[in-house]
């Protein structure tokens, strides 16, 4: 019998004849109408193959499934026997299905909907289940998951687990949304005046750290290795009543690497320089700090009391920076002071407490804190230690806070003389001990309720923070035509270095002569020497590029170029420079387009095929027709249409071109309506590259 009917394939297979038809034509593809429909031997030995296979593979599935849940009830039951509390019923319990809490449980209510952060443990999620854990951990391996007791898993693994036990699982609001965000709706009516934040900065021995301690009256460069600072200082000074707080940097790195994290901390900037010295490199590259950051900046003209100090060369020269001082006609303020014989104090300080009572600084100390790292460093006996700016509300001791990518409860709390403090209050700076982890110069910090709280918070912000580096894609001079054009970079910004400052001039000016109304270039910050480390934070900031003529980076600036993807472009010849800058711009620009007519034909005798269309039999008057170009049809001087070709054919065969003189048949794109006398015009777009700006 060579074939064999449905209910027959049926019995043998021990399924019913609706399940056999079904499989029939849904997987098989097989057409039956009816339980009493044949089919071919052939296909039923095929079917019952098929099945057989099938249900050994279930069957084995199942087998391992269950061996993997055995293997995983016996781990259960060790971490339970090593963890719980000792009692003779555990074991038996356990047998049951039932987790040992070491007290006798009681079965809650079945719950509809809980709440979870971003990652869970096992146990955890049993315990919130209200389920055994063995339960869970079956649950667990029958989704493809292989977890322990005490192993974390995330939030999605946690939803299909939940499930199963048919629980609504959601993300707690605070493991989603930004600290800052959730305290928007707290109450701001008690806000208070707060100290302003000053940051005190200039060229190297000016005497900042000198002026600092003379207002302070304590004495820090003695302790600085050759009297120079080699740390991030923050202190506060009580004058009058008032409180002032003062960040005393080495130069600008730390202004510059807070700016790069958008940390803008400071209130006022007191620009230190000296008046026997005049304006310098880094004075200079401090002053396009300030004005990047838009901070207000007060000119202390320190060692006035040297032989060869000249206040008005200082003014004269801060002129060029677009800074005129208040005794000139300008709106910057000048104080001439002295850090050794104390001239000038009084007056520099009272002009800060004006300038901070123009700012009108309030902060609300009632509130949770929040702020910003001044500095962190890993200490050998305390570990990780960060002094931070408390900005707003009061920060105590046992306080959990979310520090950047980082977490920690505060153990312990010191003020800047090193004193032990239980709360601090805004504007005031101290240092913590607590932290996982030692966070970036610059990173902001919020209280949060809890310690599990931060955790979640701070490795949610580390998934978040690889996969923006992971995309991220700082500018280079290859990609920066693409990023233009999607509207991401609307001008060309450089840093410029040479070895004298008679070429960095030259340049400078060379380079933004450059600019057009399509493309701007600007130059935000020039400079003689090599290209340091600073300039690479401030093109990681300023997403700019850094030329450099006659001079190279050094090991740190090509180190960190590297990891933050800065593109640093050095030369030897002043016009390759200009001329690389300026090919790069032409490349931006978009290319112009310029039409070449190849050729024309003439229509002569027009033949219609009902499988293909209308066929143009043409003579070709000039030029020639090629096959792969665009289109016009011609009538009366009036043009019909733009399209394309659909086929070109010299007799019988397909061709790539005719020439003039000689005949061929065309037929066009989706166009029927050809008439004896239309002239077909063959033309193509060139595209022309820009020569010039």
């Amino acid at each position: 019998m060579s074939k064999i009917r449905v209910y027959e394939l049926a019995k043998e297979l021990d399924i019913s004849s609706k399940e056999l038809i079904n499989l029939l034509m849904d997987e098989f593809g097989i057409e039956v109408k009816n339980h009493m429909s044949v089919i071919e031997n052939e296909d039923a030995d095929l079917i019952k193959e098929l099945m057989l296979d099938k249900a050994k593979q279930q069957a084995g599935d199942a087998e391992e499934k269950k061996g993997l849940v055995e293997e995983y009830e016996d781990m259960v039951a060790e971490e339970v026997n090593r963890n719980g509390k000792k009692n003779k019923n555990k074991n038996k319990r356990f047998a049951q299905g039932k987790e040992y809490t070491g007290d006798e449980e009681q079965e809650g209510d079945d719950i509809d909907s809980i709440e979870i952060g971003n990652t869970i443990t096992v146990k955890e999620l049993s315990e919130k289940l209200k389920k055994p854990s063995s339960e869970v951990i079956k649950a667990l391996i029958f989704s493809g998951v292989m977890a322990a007791l005490n192993q974390e898993i995330d939030f999605k693994t946690a939803e299909k687990v939940a499930e199963k036990f048919e629980v609504m699982l959601s993300l707690k609001e605070e493991s989603v949304e930004e600290v800052e965000e959730i305290e928007e709706g707290e109450e701001d009516s008690f806000v208070e005046k707060r100290p302003p934040i000053v940051t005190v900065m200039g060229h190297v021995d000016h005497g900042k750290t000198s002026l600092l301690d003379a207002i302070r009256k304590s004495k820090v460069t003695e302790k600085e290795a050759g009297g120079i600072t080699q740390h991030i200082g923050a202190y506060t000074v009580n004058l009058n009543g008032e409180k002032i707080t003062f960040l005393d940097t080495p130069g600008h790195e730390a202004f510059t690497s807070m700016r790069a994290r958008g940390a803008q901390i400071t209130d006022i900037v007191i620009l230190v320089v000296a008046a026997d010295d005049g304006i310098m490199p880094q004075t200079e590259e401090a002053i396009n700090h300030c004005k990047a950051a838009d901070v207000p900046m007060i000119v202390a003209i320190n060692k006035i009391d040297r032989p060869a100090a000249n206040i008005d060369k200082v003014k004269q020269e801060l002129t060029e920076f677009g800074l005129l001082a208040e005794d000139w006609g300008g709106d910057t303020i000048c104080v001439p002071v002295s850090a050794k014989s104390k001239e000038g104090l009084d007056s520099l300080l009272e002009m800060v407490l004006l300038t901070a009572e123009m700012q009108e600084l309030k902060a609300n100390s009632s509130r949770k804190a929040k702020g910003t790292v001044v500095e962190a460093k890993l200490d050998k006996g305390r570990g990780p230690v960060a002094t931070l700016l408390v900005q707003n509300g009061t920060l105590h001791v046992g306080d959990s806070i979310l520090v950047g990518t980082t977490y920690g409860r505060i153990r312990a709390m010191f003020d800047d003389k090193g004193k032990n403090i239980k709360a601090a209050g805004p504007s005031i700076p101290v240092e913590i001990l607590g932290l996982s982890e030692v966070p970036s110069a610059g990173d902001k910090f919020n209280v949060v309720k809890d310690e599990k709280t931060a955790r979640e918070m701070a490795n949610s912000r580390k998934d978040k923070f690889k996969d923006q580096y992971l995309q991220s894609n700082r500018v280079s001079l290859e990609d920066l035509y693409n990023q233009i054009q999607e509207g991401k970079v609307k001008e060309l910004a450089l840093i410029v270095k040479a070895d004298v400052q008679g070429s960095v001039e030259a340049l400078k000016q060379s380079l933004e002569k450059l600019s057009t109304d399509l493309v701007k270039v600007r130059v935000i910050h020039d400079g003689v020497g090599a290209i340091t480390e600073t300039d690479v934070t401030l093109a990681t900031a300023s997403n700019a590029i850094i030329i450099g003529f006659n001079v190279r980076p050094d090991n740190n600036a090509i180190t960190l170029s590297e990891k933050e993807k800065v593109d640093i472009k050095t030369y030897r010849i002043i016009y390759d420079a200009i001329e690389d800058i300026k090919s790069a711009m032409i490349g931006m620009l978009e290319p112009d387009f310029k039409e070449v007519v190849l050729g024309r034909a003439e229509a002569r005798q027009i033949y219609k095929i009902s499988s293909i269309g209308t066929i143009a039999g043409c003579y070709v008057l000039d030029g020639k027709i090629v096959r792969n170009s665009d289109i016009r049809l011609i009538r009366n001087g009036i043009v019909i249409l733009e399209s394309k070709l659909a086929s070109l054919k010299r007799f019988k065969d397909d061709a790539k071109e005719v020439n003039t003189g000689y005949e061929c048949g065309l037929s066009i794109e989706k166009f029927n309506d050809i008439k004896e006398g239309d002239i077909i015009e063959s033309y193509t777009m060139q595209e022309v590259k820009r020569k010039e700006l």
